[in-house]
């Protein structure tokens, strides 16, 4: 173990040390041109009103809107004081919900950011939110560390009802498109009559499904009973669930380090397993489900051709985790918008082309760097592996 004069790493190893470095070093890329934020990032999702605009959550307790082309990001949402989880957006309301560390779901008027109802009923972090609307009602619905889903009337407060079933915390939630009369995949299709399924994944490593049906005696109120047996696809913690637009198949990402297509056709079975490595924390679809991006732990967004599962290009430049992937429509085509621990935002091209410009790049790079050190050790007189020597030489 190294020694150190520094009081802040008086409890840190070589390899931590090491590992700082390492992530400082990296943080000054500029690859995917950084947006900066104040602290870090753990959930980003797309504006539906404009292609232009994210908002995501963060780690300090606030909430806040990105604009991708300019970078502003003065459009803050304050309240929590521990970190924000989760995010979702009104389809029927200028209405932002956000899933907090203090147990609560926060929302705020996004026009002027003041505060609206606070939803209070869970026993731990609320770790996913999700909005849609069922008849005459805003439903909203949050899963939480405490194992359990609640369903609040978004308009008043109410909590209808606790959905008992995971073992272990709610991780994901995620509306089948086609269930009912709802229409579209992200939380803002309309339900118009008959029965939702909700799916919601857990740390228990389940994916389990909920009917949820309008009340026969109020508009404002509903029913959900858990059906139809659990599907078990990873091996530990799922993180993430989407939908896709054009197939209505279910992508999954977990941390078994893999990310799955499960077939509706086949019941939901995996028909398609990408192999990402390390914790897979966000996954997201093109448009014309030709593309699948997943991203996660190892710093990396990772590009696949959905029907030969095959990884087709890789971006690069995050300094850590990353906590969040989606794609969003531009004139000049489709870009992947990922976002982290490293508090920054940055914006992707989907295209295999200049993704392996990119890889050309990098490697010509590497190549140039590992160069530079060679002529270094020469200059200096000793390779690497004689400074070692060396140095062991010193100490006995």
């Amino acid at each position: 173990m190294s020694q150190t004069t520094d009081p802040d790493r008086f409890f840190q190893t070589t390899d931590s040390i090491a590992e700082s470095a390492r992530k400082a070093k990296k943080s000054t890329n500029k690859h995917g041109s950084p947006i900066q934020l104040p602290s870090k990032i753990l959930a980003i999702i797309t504006d539906p009103t404009d292609c232009g605009r994210v908002y995501v959550a963060e780690a300090a307790g606030t909430a806040r809107r990105v604009v991708l082309e300019t970078g502003n990001k003065s459009h803050v949402f304050h309240g929590p004081s521990t970190p924000v989880t989760s995010l979702a957006l009104s389809p029927l309301h200028p209405i932002l919900y956000a899933g907090s560390w203090d147990k609560t779901i926060w929302s705020w008027d996004i026009s002027s950011r003041t505060s609206r109802n606070r939803f209070r009923g869970h026993a731990d972090f609320v770790k996913c939110v999700l909005i849609l609307p069922l008849l005459d009602l805003e439903l909203l619905i949050s899963g939480s560390s405490d194992s359990t889903i609640i369903l609040w009337n978004a308009g008043t407060g109410e909590r209808l009802q606790t959905l008992k079933g995971h073992s272990m915390g709610v991780l994901a939630l995620a509306v089948d498109p086609i269930s009912g009369s709802y229409s579209g995949t992200e939380p803002g299709g309309v339900t118009d009559s008959g029965d939702i399924v909700l799916f919601s994944a857990s740390s228990d490593r389940t994916i389990l499904r909920w009917h949820i049906t309008p009340s026969h005696t109020s508009s404002q109120s509903c029913l959900a009973t858990q059906a139809d047996p659990p599907l078990h696809p990873h091996q530990t913690s799922i993180y993430a669930l989407l939908f896709s637009a054009s197939s209505s198949d279910l992508y999954t990402a977990s941390a078994d380090g893999t990310a799955m297509r499960l077939s509706r056709e086949h019941d939901f079975t995996p028909d398609t397993t990408l192999h990402h490595g390390d914790y897979v924390r966000s996954i997201a679809v093109s448009s014309n489900e030709q593309y699948i991006v997943t991203a996660g732990r190892d710093e990396d967004v990772k590009v696949w051709d959905a029907n030969s599962g095959k990884m087709v290009g890789m971006w690069w430049g995050h300094s850590d985790e990353i906590m969040g992937v989606v794609v969003v429509r531009r004139r000049e085509g489709e870009r992947i918008v990922s976002a982290g621990i490293d508090q920054t935002v940055r914006v992707w091209p989907l295209n295999v082309g200049e993704m392996e410009r990119a890889r050309t790049k990098r490697e010509e790079e590497e190549i140039g760097l590992e160069i530079d050190h060679e002529v270094e050790a020469a200059e200096g007189g000793l390779t690497a592996e004689e400074e070692a020597e060396l140095a062991e030489l010193m100490e006995d």
